[in-house]
């Protein structure tokens, strides 16, 4: 590839084609802890309803040797990336990343477990790739700034597609054109609208973005033109996508150097909705074990930094899936009940007692604060409560709840069967090409009928 004539492509290309995460012990115990969240959120989410609707629609009874998570079905890989990708989002309750401000592991992983179906590699190959794209989905993020996102695209779609195709790159050891022509495929087909927030459509951005991640690198091998300035070109990614915000020397700067994965890192979530609203769920959690009680509030006050609310699209929601964005929901049900659970955030009506609750919410902003952005400082939530005696309470949480071990948080998403019970020591340890062959075997049984 000739630099001078698509320097940024080139050295990206070249930055991701060339990492070797391997060595990195941080890196890579962080990796496989995400793996095991991501598999917790694919094995629970591949019993709701839609994601069957989603398997059928896409043709996941097509033959091929691609495993469906959760399911004893096998598929064409493509398919299977799709599906497989749904899954893991389709609860909201996988992990985020602030350099992306989406999810990247529900994408990236996808792709690549579909790969191992037409291509022998090992587990420890699977890691390693899986840190590349997420470098590489990260920095973009970085380089596009905060615009991308406010003005309505959904990062895990648009970027996802990109970190997916170089997960793949990585793995296959391509070359340096093959590469920059793969992110080039991935990058015209970033897609993904906030919009559909609370919607089946939007965990559908992750499994199509790994989808196409999948298809690109495959084209791209198979010696399908495209353009190997995605970077650089007047017309290209950011021209297109940051909207004048865009920092170009995140790219490349220091890649690796710690990796994307270990600092700022990802924030595997404690509670299946929207990552806005978790700091709102902490302090109501918070406050029930304090004792505070609904009928004792007459008023609540969220304040945010500018921005920081842009996921949280609804206020007054019909049904769990709407309330997993709605932060005046959510602080209701921690309040009320003192945890969250899958069941407060399914397809099925909300409870007029939360609701009765929640209508007595309202948002604010701190025009004085920095305006949200992937730096975790400026992330923060105000809580304020004016109670029915004329006393006030107030709380504060800077940046993000999370967990730093989700091992407690699989076996809640598995029905604790011992079927799946093996999965996270496995993955903690995994290395060979038998240790990929495994864990396939494992998540390719029936979620559904393994529940107790």
């Amino acid at each position: 590839m000739t630099r001078t004539f698509a320097p940024l492509t080139s050295a990206f290309a070249e930055a991701i084609i060339a990492s070797d995460p391997l060595k990195d012990v941080a890196a890579m115990d962080a990796a496989r802890l995400a793996i095991i969240d991501f598999l917790a959120c694919a094995i629970a989410g591949a019993r709701d309803r839609t994601t069957g609707l989603l398997a059928d629609a896409v043709g996941a009874d097509l033959p091929g040797e691609a495993i469906l998570i959760g399911s004893a079905r096998r598929t064409d890989p493509l398919a299977a990336s799709v599906v497989n990708g749904y899954a893991g989002h389709v609860l909201d309750y996988d992990d985020v990343h602030a350099s992306v401000r989406g999810h990247p592991t529900t994408v990236i992983v996808p792709a690549l477990l579909a790969l191992a179906a037409e291509r022998a590699f090992s587990a420890e190959a699977l890691v390693a790739s899986y840190i590349v794209g997420l470098e590489a989905m990260a920095r973009l993020g970085l380089s596009l700034g905060s615009k991308h996102y406010e003005k309505g695209f959904h990062a895990t779609a648009t970027l996802g597609t990109v970190g997916a195709a170089a997960a793949i790159a990585h793995l296959k050891r391509a070359s340096a054109e093959e590469t920059a022509v793969a992110l080039g495929l991935a990058a015209t087909q970033s897609s993904g609208l906030r919009l559909q927030f609370g919607k089946d459509a939007k965990p559908f951005h992750a499994g199509m973005a790994a989808r196409s991640g999948l298809l690109s690198a495959r084209l791209a091998a198979a010696g399908f033109g495209g353009a190997s300035d995605f970077l650089d070109n007047s017309v290209g990614f950011h021209s297109v996508f940051a909207f004048g915000a865009e920092r170009l020397s995140a790219l490349t700067e220091n890649w690796g150097s710690p990796w994307q994965i270990v600092a700022p890192g990802l924030t595997l979530k404690a509670y299946p909705c929207c990552t806005a609203s978790h700091p709102v769920a902490s302090l109501g959690i918070d406050l029930n074990r304090e004792g505070l009680r609904a009928e004792a509030i007459a008023r609540i006050t969220f304040t945010y930094p500018s921005g920081a609310d842009a996921a949280l699209v609804v206020r007054e929601p019909s049904n769990g899936i709407e309330a997993r964005f709605s932060p005046e929901y959510v602080f209701a049900a921690a309040l009320m009940d003192g945890a969250l659970r899958l069941d407060h955030f399914d397809g099925q009506p909300v409870a007029p007692r939360l609701m009765a609750l929640a209508k007595r919410a309202g948002r604010r902003h701190d025009q004085a604060a920095p305006r949200m952005s992937s730096d975790p400082q400026t992330r923060f939530v105000i809580v304020d409560i004016a109670l029915a005696d004329g006393s006030t309470i107030q709380r504060r949480f800077d940046g993000l709840p999370g967990l730093t071990n989700p091992t407690e948080k699989f076996r809640d998403a598995t029905g604790r069967h011992p079927a799946f019970a093996d999965i996270p020591s496995l993955v903690r340890t995994m290395h060979s090409a038998a240790d990929l062959r495994k864990l396939l075997a494992l998540l390719n049984q029936d979620a559904a009928q393994n529940l107790v």
